[in-house]
Parts: C-alpha cells; structure tokens; sequence
C-alpha cells in the first residue's frame, strides 16, 4: 500500500516558514518522495504501519495550513497519469526497494 500525502502550509511569516521547513524535513526523514512541492508519497507493508506513520504525523502537524492523507494500492498508484514530463523510473518510486525480512512461508511447501 502506499500513502499520498498533500498539504497546504502558509509560509507568510519567518514562523510559518520555519514551520513548513521542519515539516518538509520530517516527510523526508519518514522516508516520502516528492511528486510535486507540496505531494509526498511513501510506500507501507501493511495497514498496522500506515496507523503508526498517521500516529507520527499528528505529532509533527504544523499548527496552521492543511494536510490531506489518501491511502492507496500499489495497483491503484501504478495507474496514476502524467499528462506532462516523464514518469520517473527511480527505484524509489516502485515497490521493488520494500525488503520483506523472515522466512518465505511458500518455501517451507515446496519440499
């Protein structure tokens, strides 16, 4: 799954700014990519995770502007249009960097 984050910060004042820049910094540091200046995605295992990431992000809400949160498939985001520029092909932007750790639970019924 993956969550697509969308937000409108006032950067009027020097607060505001500061405000918005240490926001900005806590999407990068929770691991979000940028698709345009105010929308972030990042990619989650499970459902449990994307309570956990919405937990933290009440706690690093600025105290003005909006923040939207849309909870989408992988299928769902791999259908996404761009009508201008090129789709970025960075493995950020695909599941193919998720690292699932343990056993492979088919493995075991293969034998």
């Amino acid at each position: 799954m993956r969550i697509v984050l969308m937000f409108d910060l006032p950067t009027i004042t020097p607060e505001d700014k500061r405000a918005y820049r240490t926001f900005r910094k806590f999407l990068l540091s929770e691991g979000f990519i940028m698709h345009q200046y105010s929308v972030y995605s990042k990619i989650l295992l499970n459902s449990t995770a994307c309570n956990a990431l919405v937990q933290r992000l009440e706690k690093a809400n600025p105290k003005r502007g909006n923040i939207t949160l849309l909870t989408v498939t992988e299928k769902q985001f791999a259908r996404m249009v761009y009508l201008h520029g090129e789709k970025n092909m960075s493995i950020a932007n695909t599941d193919s960097r998720v690292v699932f750790l343990g056993n492979d639970p088919w493995e075991d019924l293969e034998t």
